[in-house]
């Protein structure tokens, strides 16, 4: 059974930096791509950034391009997203997943975590 944690949110002052960490467990990752997705409240969720696990091919939304950088470690079997000059409008729960690189949907998904950008 694939299971995803996630850690590393929590407040911090606008401008500055905060690296979310996805511990995946329950199977192979070599052909899944990882997502990081962002909700705000009373907001739908987001895309933020991917990675394809095997290529390490990156992906990511505009509003995050050239601040936000995504990796994954393959021996911890664990994705991180750096998040750098955080704006206020950062500020959402964020969420991992990941899914199979056959299909378009992301099936498994970690419990999220806050991240608080104080202005």
């Amino acid at each position: 059974q694939v299971q995803l944690v996630e850690s590393g949110g929590g407040l911090v002052q606008a401008g500055g930096s905060l690296r979310l960490s996805c511990a995946a467990s329950g199977r192979s990752f070599s052909r899944y791509a990882m997502g990081w997705f962002r909700q705000a409240p009373g907001e739908e969720r987001e895309f933020v950034a991917s990675i394809v696990w095997n290529s390490g091919r990156t992906y990511y939304a505009d509003s995050v391009k050239g601040r936000f950088t995504i990796a994954r470690d393959n021996a911890k079997n664990t994705g991180y997203l750096q998040m750098d000059s955080l704006k206020p409008e950062d500020t959402a729960v964020y969420y991992c997943a990941v899914r199979s690189m056959v299909v378009t949907d992301y099936d498994y998904w970690g419990q999220g975590t806050q991240v608080t950008v104080s202005s």
